[in-house]
């Protein structure tokens, strides 16, 4: 499974529909106010590596391939 969505399970369960509301009672995520999960990368989605510093809000894999084309130096 996933972290970014669990609903992925649902099209292999679609044909079984008590597994399928089982799953869905044990399996769904928490409504969270706060914490990692909701900080996503808004250029790929991840929630790990997550930088937020400046706004940029991005993940530090989107962070390396960009961070030229938006004005970063990286020094020596």
């Amino acid at each position: 499974m996933s972290y970014s969505d669990y609903k992925k399970e649902f099209k292999q369960l679609k044909a079984k529909p008590a597994k399928l509301k089982k799953y869905i009672k044990h399996n769904s995520p928490k409504k969270r106010n706060c914490g990692v999960s909701l900080k996503r990368c808004k250029r790929c989605g991840r929630i790990r590596g997550h930088i937020s510093k400046y706004g940029l809000n991005l993940c530090r894999q989107c962070f390396r391939e960009i961070a030229s084309d938006i004005g970063f130096k990286k020094f020596n």
